[in-house]
């Protein structure tokens, strides 16, 4: 399906102006430019054009709300130009899979002052010698390079953070606090269970000590009886 057709498709019978995500993954773009994606996109913040056969930015339309912009598997090369132009308050760019090759082609991307990750994973860039270095040098506002910082950590999902959170907020503490009533009542139970057993021996020994004596008794009694006979 060819993208111009793709995004009318995507629209649903709304407005572009209503939209704030598009995904136009895996369609086709005839001549390698953007198509059918207009400045009437006024409200859009996440773009997703991966695999669509892009080899030219140059008739992406301004998007000034564009937050995250997704263009792996495509063909690009070259300038980034149009990006800092009409998406400049981009935060997440992701380029793997291009043809980008220098770093002069990434350099534009110096004027988008609010990206703080991008990825240029499988891209020819990254077997430059001393990749990394040189893009964090040359990008200091980016915090995140092919999805780990300067210093080699990992940067924090989104959707997997707000899930964690959920789940601390929502489940963990009442876990926790049943989980310490449990233990506070098998203490009790169990401290009861004990004192309870060691009352029973003591009244099973005090009975086997009573009974003991008292077979003592009758023995000595049946003595003095014997004794008594033997006189007569």
């Amino acid at each position: 399906m060819d993208m111009k057709k793709r995004i009318t498709l995507e629209l649903r019978n709304r407005s572009p102006a209503e939209i704030a995500e598009l995904v136009v993954d895996n369609s086709r773009s005839a001549d390698g430019e953007v198509e059918g994606l207009t400045e009437e996109f006024t409200e859009l913040e996440f773009l997703s054009m991966v695999n669509v056969g892009l080899s030219s930015l140059a008739k992406l339309p301004s998007l000034a709300k564009l937050r995250k912009l997704e263009l792996s598997d495509n063909n690009l090369s070259g300038s980034l130009d149009a990006l800092s132009l009409k998406c400049p308050n981009l935060t997440y760019l992701n380029l793997s899979g291009n043809k980008i090759k220098e770093l002069s082609s990434v350099e534009a991307l110096q004027n988008l002052k609010s990206l703080q990750s991008l990825d240029l994973f499988n891209c020819e860039i990254t077997s430059l010698e001393d990749y990394r270095e040189s893009v964090f040098e040359l990008l200091p506002q980016v915090t995140y390079l092919d999805g780990f910082d300067q210093e080699d950590n990992e940067a924090p999902d989104s959707e997997a953070d707000d899930e964690d959170e959920d789940g601390e907020d929502g489940v963990g503490p009442a876990g926790d606090y049943d989980e310490d009533d449990d233990e506070e009542e098998d203490e009790d139970g169990s401290e009861g269970g004990e004192d309870e057993e060691d009352y029973a021996e003591e009244e099973e020994e005090e009975a086997g000590a009573a009974q003991g004596q008292k077979r003592k008794r009758d023995v000595d009694d049946e003595g003095e009886d014997d004794d008594d006979d033997e006189d007569d």
